[in-house]
């Protein structure tokens, strides 16, 4: 069959096989001529491995100089007669084909990360591949929901403001428009769901799984992903639900910090550049200004996507050095060049002069979209589009 990109809203329905292989090499390529990772651990687990900033982090530290062994954990779907299966699913088999060519162990569990029945399977996974425990745990879920712990209802996460309606827009990838928007705030159980599935509580309770299995190398550091972002985003996202749980997650770090003290490790929240990912599409008013972020980075050249971040915090900031650099409030920012006062003026500028008519002028849309297809495997030069794909022999992988 050939596959062609097909996207609803800002939901991408198809994935294509051999440009997510592409994706994945790229990544690869580019690590293994950057700066290297020195001093950096052996046996990493992740949890939400698949995409974005996760599966970054994942070739990084395998193929950057780390040389990390690897269990990744991830919700995806294979091909079958309801579709050609997610990007997730082929990213998690190229990885794998490409790490174990170069001799590393690479483990992937399919599953509710939430779920009990995927908590054993990790902890027997970390006694048969990594002699019992981990050197890392890196912590990049992005989901919707979260099941109730004994029950077969779900949290549902909201992206809203909170107490004041907040005005915003988003851009439709599926016909590229321009959609102007008013966001009622979140009422008090969406505020409470959203810290519950993105807040810091479900990351918590995997590094207490793993102290209690005794699966906690020494010097074990633990970190999850985060956003703040300049003042012009704060309405939409650090005063809304998102940021509400992003601030529950910088919380739960300083507290997981002291119980891996215990094993002279660390945790911390890493602030990470506003990026396209799958996520980062949905929230209104966030669209505009990384159109606006890109132009302004690509031109200063200080632009990063996600593998340029995660090679940058191992090798810079995590390891090869005494000290982890961190702000006031312990958080190890890698918007750092995102929030240049110079940058941020000309992104200022930008957007106040951007709307629905000229966006795609004004901002950088092409790479934003551009960078959304490859998130799927569309758009590189070197794959054949209108050649039919045999989706057969991935049906094995299953």
């Amino acid at each position: 069959m050939r596959i062609e990109p097909v996207i609803q809203g800002v939901v991408a329905r198809t994935a294509h096989p051999y440009g997510c292989e592409q994706a994945v090499l790229q990544q690869i390529q580019y690590v293994k001529s950057a700066k290297p990772i020195t001093g950096g651990p052996k046996r990493v687990l992740i949890l939400g491995a698949s995409s974005g900033f996760g599966l970054a982090a994942r070739i990084a530290l395998t193929f950057g100089g780390a040389k990390a062994d690897t269990i990744g954990i991830s919700f995806e779907r294979g091909p079958s007669e309801k579709g050609v299966g997610s990007a997730g699913f082929y990213n998690n088999l190229y990885f794998t084909e490409y790490a174990e060519r170069e001799g590393r162990t690479a483990v992937n569990i399919n599953g509710d990360v939430f779920s009990a029945d995927v908590r054993t399977q990790v902890i027997e996974a970390i006694e048969t591949y990594f002699e019992g425990e981990v050197d890392l745990v890196i912590y990049s879920i992005a989901s919707g929901m979260r099941r109730r712990p004994g029950s077969d209802q779900f949290w549902h996460s909201a992206i809203k403001p909170i107490g004041e309606p907040v005005s915003g827009s988003t851009i439709l990838l599926e016909n590229d428009q321009w959609v102007d928007a008013t966001l009622e705030p979140a009422s008090q159980e969406e505020i409470d769901s959203t810290l519950r599935v993105m807040g810091g509580e479900d990351w918590e309770s995997w590094i207490d799984t793993l102290i209690n299995n005794e699966s906690v190398a020494p010097g074990c550091k633990t970190i999850a992903f985060s956003y703040v972002g300049p003042e012009v985003t704060h309405p939409i996202y650090l005063d809304g639900t998102l940021g509400r749980a992003k601030v529950d997650l910088h919380q739960t770090s300083h507290s997981l910090n002291l119980k891996l003290a215990n094993f002279d490790g660390a945790a911390y929240a890493t602030v990470c550049k506003a990026l396209v990912t799958k996520a980062s599409v949905f929230i209104p008013g966030l669209s505009p200004y990384i159109l606006a972020l890109y132009r302004v980075m690509k031109a200063k050249q200080t632009h990063e996507g996600c593998i340029e971040q995660m090679q940058r915090l191992f090798s810079d900031k995590l390891y090869g050095q005494n000290k982890v650099p961190v702000d006031s409030e312990r958080l190890v920012r890698m918007d750092d060049w995102e929030l240049n006062p110079d940058t941020q003026e000309k992104v200022r500028q930008l957007l106040s002069e951007m709307n629905g008519h000229n966006f795609q002028q004004i901002g950088d849309y092409a790479g934003f979209k551009a960078e959304f297809l490859r998130l799927n495997g569309f758009g590189f030069d070197n794959i054949d589009y209108s050649a039919d794909v045999d989706l057969e022999p991935f049906k094995a992988f299953i």
